[in-house]
């Protein structure tokens, strides 16, 4: 990284699961540095989503290499997830022509709910699983699939998780780490951030805040894709033969089969 900025920079790593994102700094200049990051990061930099991209360039290698405005913020708490800047963002990133325009740009088909089934069975047999929690997950699926069926594709981001929020100290509020981001029902991110964090009584007016109103439908759709990606973790666990995790996931996803209200 260093031999293109110059030797008076700074180049450390940033840490997370690629090993790709890195920190560079020249005195009190610093930015944020990423290699293949994701190829619309332009359009989520001007439209407010990330902090802003400042270059690119691309190497003899091939690697492109991106440069963004280093934010001085902090990761948000669980709690704060129930804010209407949350809401507010999501919808946004939900409602954006420009970036579901960039993804279908790029080949990107909307992940149906078939799609998720067949790459359930795949991961399923590769691990030789006959795990009976999954198998009831995978019943329920196939027997509500085409009752979840919805033809409004947006970007998802698929990790709404609290560490990718980032909140500047000027009150600025950014969604990181698109590398996941897919062409979805847009109750595949909403299931996971509101069951995950904000409770079931405040789910209406978070909704709202959001700019949509909850009903029985999106409710069914959301429940759906959150017993979909619990079992995509529970998979990702297993492969990596952390049980305790594995466990703990497998007790979540018998809660939601439970759910008798769907």
């Amino acid at each position: 990284m260093k031999f293109f900025l110059g030797d008076d920079w700074h180049v450390t790593p940033a840490g997370g699961a690629t090993g790709e994102a890195y920190i560079a700094q020249q005195g009190d200049q610093k930015l944020f540095l990423k290699r293949n990051s994701s190829p619309f990061l332009a359009v989520l930099s001007a439209e407010g989503i990330v902090p802003k991209l400042l270059w690119t360039k691309r190497l003899e290698s091939g690697d492109v290499i991106t440069a963004q405005r280093w934010v001085n913020g902090r990761e948000l708490k669980s709690y704060e997830m129930n804010g209407t800047n949350v809401a507010q963002l999501l919808g946004k990133i939900h409602r954006s022509s420009e970036l579901l325009d960039m993804f279908k740009r790029i080949g990107n088909s909307p992940l149906t709910p078939n799609i998720i089934i067949e790459n359930l069975q795949k991961k399923l047999a590769s691990l030789q699983s006959n795990d009976e929690i999954l198998e009831h997950g995978l019943i329920y699926l196939f027997k509500q699939k085409d009752k979840v069926e919805h033809h409004r594709f947006v970007v998802c981001h698929t990790d709404v998780n609290h560490n990718n929020w980032i909140l500047s100290e000027t009150g600025e509020l950014y969604l990181i780490d698109w590398d996941g981001a897919t062409v979805a029902d847009p109750a595949l991110d909403l299931g996971l951030l509101l069951y995950l964090y904000i409770p079931e009584p405040q789910w209406e007016s978070w909704l709202n805040q959001y700019g949509i109103s909850l009903t029985a439908e999106l409710h069914l759709r959301m429940h759906w894709y959150v017993i979909s990606q619990t079992m995509f973790i529970i998979l990702w666990h297993t492969q990596r033969d952390e049980w305790n995790e594995v466990n703990r996931w497998e007790k979540y996803l018998v809660e939601l089969l439970k759910d008798n209200s769907l």
